[in-house]
């Protein structure tokens, strides 16, 4: 009986890749984003691909099995079809129409051309035009005319009968297939778990499939956000509505008091809807209190500046807002008064090291910070701080009626940037003496924090060295922590009848977007490319660091409305799903499927970053969860690195693997392509009791995403089943196996590939090789008598590989010798080095618009060449390629390695023909430096006719006149007789 299923033998990671991009690219319109920050949510559609491959058995009929799996995800053509949301416009569809069709469609009976595109034709003809334009778009182009395939109810009733048909099932949605799969496979609607859930994709997206998801993890906000993507998006119209009526009860019961305080308004009726605040510190150089920022710009549109003005009689700096400032004053403003972290005299031009201002001093080797430490009741800086901080700007919105054209009195709003007032000032004690007498009730209710940051983190530490900051509340000025504190106070005084878990839910997306926006970690963007021109708040994560900057922005409340009024714009009845607070290794539950993201060599800091936001939740957590904790358990995180961690992951995934059924299956995601990193995570999964099935790696990083780095552009999926057998193995007779499996694998896959659509990429190719290795040496429990976890866990020299790593290197190697670049004869390939097969598989990657330096570094690796970055054209990030040999030039010329070699000949050959616009100077070279040019003849042919293919590349038209130069080459070297043409 044939065991296996889809995920195993093929998944289509090119529409996975371009479908999780797309859906990355929604950007806040993402269905679990709205809930709160969390870093590195993986695509909600990788999820249900995933589950719905590890689901479906397979058949005789690969091919088949792969249009059924697409139907089920909406990603054929018909599917397609079907989200398509957004009208195609003419400018798309002409070109795609012959003239005569064009004519044809827009004409009248009589021939005369009096219909228009957009008015005359009838909905039928439209429809049919548009289903034929859209048919010849390329994937790429049509999903920028279609809804998600979340965003859709799932396939059709014709597709449903040809999906049912082909897997002998008899559902009529997407749940009612995957609880019927699972029953055929495990008896029970299966059982999804995750206890690394972190943002809550994995459970989220198993609960919408209609499985019985579980999702754990130690960190409590991880929890709470997987929780809140379960019971609030999932929890259906009447737990949002609750959770709506809650959040606005809040808002304006705070709108009210907050009027009533008088601390928004001014004496002309505006409302304040952004204040911008800056650190000030003594300048070394004239002893004056000099305010800091790296710009005074405000606002572009506007051209808004503030403009510092000396004022020797009370030692300080005013600061006036200009409106309307003219270039120079923009310009002079655009220099701010920090640079490279060093304070710049507005009046000598002198700079001073802010880490001097600060007072820190290195005492035998270490550093010891200058700043006095905040105690608990401290909301503002000392009179002796080194940093002050003042407000210079308050944007008010002033509300007016306008007649429009009609002549009816409708309301408008117009900002002013202002100067900072007497009245301000007196509006900022105000706010002061509020939160003062609030302040004691209200950190022991747990409306505003009052815990301590703590000490030693690499993020944490941050905060303390540079201001002095030692609690969470720290990091919110009087106004934030005012306004911040009094929505939460209002959720529960104006909600008392509301259960614990409505207001948890209420404050979970309200709050955590709030705090991100809301605090002196955030940034003010004056651009027009981010803000609009008109200046605009940049959240505190929007990357991954707790650093304070020497200008922020504090939200009014009513700037803050749309945040603290959030709901899901989506809603689902989910199936059962269970959410702990629980270290991976304690996990007890039982799943069908395991799918985890494990944090292996992860640079986000979640144990300390999701303090930020734990601070403010941790006594109504414990009041909604009893049995929860609100610590983040530092000591007990699994930190990605060293012995420590392997060990960890060993326990971890062999808990796993004893809590799951011997057909079950598990899906490991990591970020990593590194040989070493491969072979001590495949070494982890071994050791925990688990075999490799299958590997992928799907493109789910946009460009600014988060893991940067050579090899981390996508998630490799790993997919393990339960080691069953204990047998034994020597390594001779397992490199032989590896070398079939490899090229089984290989072949297997680019005979199910499409020429016209690519499902793979090269780097797909040498992943599958990695796989095939592994999936070689896991099934046995025992290679020459090695123990695996003495291997995994010894000490290793530096550079030191494994007898696995070098397993796994082999399997590499004979997929770069296996996949030869198309339109060359492999009789050919056989005959060239190592370095000129990387050269022109380096083209071939370009061809396929692969731009990433990790993926030529995988190649260099694959064929064994350690000296490869001479070849590059460049290597700024995600725009890496090879040179032409017109860039080449001379430079690199030589007798050994590439530098001697036939093709780097040939490379400069075309150079000479390019430089002079003659063949023969080419031809000449060739015969002078090609020592065997006769018996060489017929491969120099052959590869010079594949470099001129590249002169059909749309993207590589710098290979226009080489391609060119190439073509005409050939032709001299074929018709060459004896040197003469």
């Amino acid at each position: 009986m044939n065991d296996r299923v889809f995920i195993e033998d093929q998944f289509p990671v090119s529409r996975i890749s371009k479908e999780s991009y797309k859906e990355r690219k929604a950007g806040s319109s993402q269905t679990l984003t709205g809930l709160g920050k969390w870093w590195g949510r993986k695509p909600l559609i990788l999820i249900r691909a995933s589950i719905i491959g590890m689901l479906m058995p397979v058949s005789d009929d690969p091919k088949k099995d792969q249009d059924i799996f697409l139907k089920i995800l909406t990603m054929d053509n018909d599917g397609l079809w079907q989200r398509r949301s957004k009208s195609i416009p003419a400018k798309v569809i002409q070109p795609s129409l012959s003239e005569k069709e064009w004519n044809e469609l827009i004409a009248d009976q009589e021939g005369n051309l009096k219909r228009t595109w957009s008015t005359g034709l009838s909905p039928e003809e439209k429809e049919k035009v548009l289903h034929k334009v859209f048919d010849q778009l390329s994937y790429d182009e049509k999903l920028t005319f279609c809804d998600r395939p979340e965003q859709i109810d799932g396939p059709g009733e014709e597709a449903w009968l040809e999906i049912n048909t082909h897997l002998g099932t008899d559902a009529k949605n997407i749940q009612e297939l995957v609880t019927e799969l699972g029953k055929r496979r495990f008896g029970h609607t299966p059982k999804v778990g995750d206890c690394f859930c972190g943002g809550g994709s994995i459970p989220f997206e198993a609960a919408r499939l209609g499985c019985e998801a579980f999702g754990s993890d130690l960190n409590p906000v991880a929890a709470m956000l997987t929780w809140a993507s379960i019971h609030l998006i999932g929890g259906g119209e009447k737990i949002q509505k609750q959770v709506q009526e809650a959040q606005k009860k809040a808002y304006e019961a705070a709108d009210k008091q907050i009027t009533k305080w008088e601390i928004e308004h001014n004496d002309k009726g505006w409302r304040a809807d952004a204040y911008l605040y800056c650190v000030e510190a003594k300048c070394t150089a004239t002893g004056l209190m000099l305010p800091l920022a790296p710009s005074w710009i405000i606002s572009e549109k506007y051209n808004v500046c503030a403009v510092l003005k000396k004022n020797n009689a009370e030692k300080k700096y005013d600061m006036e807002i200009v409106t309307g400032a003219d270039k120079e004053t923009m310009s002079k403003a655009k220099q701010g008064t920090v640079r490279n972290s060093r304070m710049v005299c507005p009046e000598t031009d002198e700079e001073f090291s802010i880490s001097g201002i600060r007072g820190d001093r290195n005492i035998d080797g270490k550093t010891i910070y200058g700043l006095r430490l905040w105690e608990n009741d401290d909301l503002v800086p000392r009179p002796n701080d080194v940093f002050q901080e003042r407000l210079y700007c308050v944007r008010w919105v002033e509300t007016y009626l306008e007649k429009n054209r009609q002549g009816k009195l409708v309301e408008k709003t117009r900002r002013h940037y202002c100067s900072v007032t007497e009245d301000d000032i007196k509006r900022e004690k105000r706010v002061l003496k509020l939160l003062r007498e609030r302040f004691g009730e209200w950190q022991e209710k747990g409306y505003i924090p009052n815990r301590k940051i703590e000490r030693g983190g690499a993020k944490t530490e941050e905060p303390i060295r540079t201001r002095g900051w030692t609690h969470w509340h720290h990091l919110f000025n009087p106004r934030q922590l005012l306004v911040n504190g009094l929505y939460v106070n209002c959720m529960f005084k104006y909600n008392s009848e509301s259960p614990k878990s409505i207001l948890i839910e209420a404050l979970i997306p309200s709050m955590m977007a709030q705090l991100d926006a809301n605090c002196k970690l955030s940034r003010w963007q004056h651009q027009m490319s981010k803000s609009g021109g008109i200046g605009a708040v940049t959240p505190t994560f929007s990357d991954q660091a707790l650093n304070p900057y020497y200008n922020y922005p504090v939200g009014a409340l009513r700037y803050g409305k749309n945040r603290l009024t959030r709901r899901p714009e989506v809603t689902y009845a989910l199936n059962h799903a269970a959410v702990r607070t629980l270290d991976a290794r304690q996990v007890t539950n039982s799943n069908d499927l395991w799918i985890t993201d494990p944090p292996y060599a992860d640079a986000i800091n979640y144990h300390e970053l999701t303090d930020f936001f734990l601070a403010w939740y941790e006594k109504h957590l414990l009041k909604a969860f009893p049995d929860w904790y609100t610590d983040t358990r530092k000591a007990l995180a699994v930190r990605g690195s060293g012995e420590d961690f392997k060990r960890a992951m060993v326990e971890i995934y062999e808990n796993l693997t004893n809590h799951m059924p011997d057909n079950g299956l598990q899906m490991v995601q990591f970020t990593h392509q590194d040989s070493s990193v491969w072979a001590d995570l495949a070494m982890i999964l071994w050791a925990a009791g688990l075999k490799v099935s299958a590997a992928w790696t799907i493109a789910t990083e946009t460009s600014s995403g988060l893991k940067k780095g050579n090899y981390v552009q996508g998630t490799v999926l790993l997919i393990l089943r339960k080691r069953l057998s204990g047998k034994m193995a020597f390594l001779d007779e397992i490199y032989p196996e590896i070398e079939d499996e490899v090229r089984r694998q290989l072949d297997y896959m680019t005979e199910l590939d499409d020429r016209d659509d690519p499902n793979f990429a090269d780097t797909d190719y040498q992943l599958a090789a990695y796989a095939a290795a592994l999936r070689v040496l896991t099934r046995y429990g025992d290679i020459e008598g090695r123990d695996i976890r003495h291997e995994l866990f010894r000490q290793r020299e530096p550079g030191e590989k494994t007898a696995f790593e070098k397993v796994i290197d082999r399997a590499v190697e004979i997929a770069s010798d296996h996949l030869v670049p198309s339109g060359i004869d492999r009789q050919y390939w056989k005959n060239i080095s190592a370095p000129e097969r990387l050269y022109l598989k380096g083209l071939e990657l370009e061809k396929h618009m692969e731009a990433r330096s990790g993926a030529y570094q995988e190649l260099a690796r694959g064929f064994g060449v350690r000296d490869y970055k001479f070849m590059f054209a460049g290597i700024k990030a995600n725009a890496v390629r090879f040179k032409t040999g017109t860039e080449f030039k001379k430079s690199g010329l030589g007798e050994t390695g590439f530098s001697g070699s036939l093709t780097r000949n040939m490379l400069f050959a075309i150079h000479e023909t390019v430089r002079t616009e003659d063949a023969r100077e080419g031809l000449n070279w060739l015969h002078t430096e090609v020592s065997d040019y006769w018996s060489q003849r017929k491969s120099i042919i052959a590869i010079l006719k594949y470099l001129s293919k590249l002169n059909h590349i749309p993207h590589m038209t710098h290979w226009e006149k080489d391609a060119d130069a190439a073509l005409r080459l050939a032709g001299a070297v074929e018709n060459d007789h004896g040197g003469r043409l």
